[in-house]
């Protein structure tokens, strides 16, 4: 009879979720769309001395990015998640009509990984007894995708849609106010765009001050390029 396995403590750490397709759409939409908009709003206002047609700009940036970046997310993860649900419909084929050398693939990856040869030729004859859960293995093992956790196309969506229209409504925030100087959106979107990236660094394993520094150089950098950009074409126009 097998032992049992010995209790070797409780572990008190969990991971977060990695691959449900919320949080990469969530923090591109919400960069995406106070970097994008600061600096359509700032390209607007270089070259226009009203307020009207940078309000303007500013909420049709606001509103057609986050229904881009709705779409173009959806498209991305349905299309990803089609095409990992065909590949493990081959391998389901696969395992259908030629089991043995499968199984046999199986346990030679176990083997690869440090398990010795008798071991993990029965784990492989083991997973191999149902069906669903040999594709199940084979599908992790060869390219890396979980059949029962794969990205929603809705959840990214709205996430990005919702990050983005956020994200893009700070640099409106004084124009609605009804503030005529530029300088509120600037010290604003600057502010912003520091916070951002030092929130961004409690999931990575960069420091504060670092991702805070680089997202606002990055973003700065692209607002004021494109207000010289649009100072030059108000003055040619």
């Amino acid at each position: 009879m097998d032992e049992p396995l010995p209790d070797t403590g409780t572990i008190e750490h969990e991971h977060p979720d990695v691959t449900g397709g919320w949080l990469r759409p969530a923090v591109f939409g919400a960069m995406d769309g106070l970097v994008s908009n600061f600096a359509l709003i700032m390209g607007v206002t270089g070259g226009s001395d009203d307020t009207k047609p940078v309000l303007i700009a500013g909420l049709a940036g606001l509103a057609a990015g986050a229904f881009s970046m709705a779409a173009g997310e959806y498209t991305s993860v349905a299309s990803q998640s089609e095409f990992a649900l065909a590949q493990i419909e081959i391998e389901r084929r696969e395992i259908i009509r030629n089991g043995a050398a499968e199984q046999a693939e199986l346990a030679a990856m176990y083997v690869e990984k440090g398990v010795e040869e008798h071991t993990a030729r029965e784990v492989a004859a083991q997973i191999h007894r149902d069906v669903d859960n040999a594709v199940d293995v084979h599908a992790r093992e060869e390219f890396g995708v979980d059949s029962t956790d794969l990205a929603s196309p809705m959840l990214a969506a709205v996430s990005s849609f919702v990050a983005f229209a956020l994200g893009a409504l700070v640099p409106l925030l004084p124009l609605l106010l009804g503030f005529e100087s530029p300088w509120p959106t600037v010290v604003l979107s600057l502010a912003a765009l520091f916070a951002c990236g030092a929130v961004v660094t409690n999931l990575t394993s960069r420091t504060w001050w670092f991702g805070g520094t680089r997202q606002l150089l990055l973003g700065g950098v692209a607002a004021g390029l494109t207000y010289l950009i649009g100072e030059v074409v108000g003055t040619a126009v």
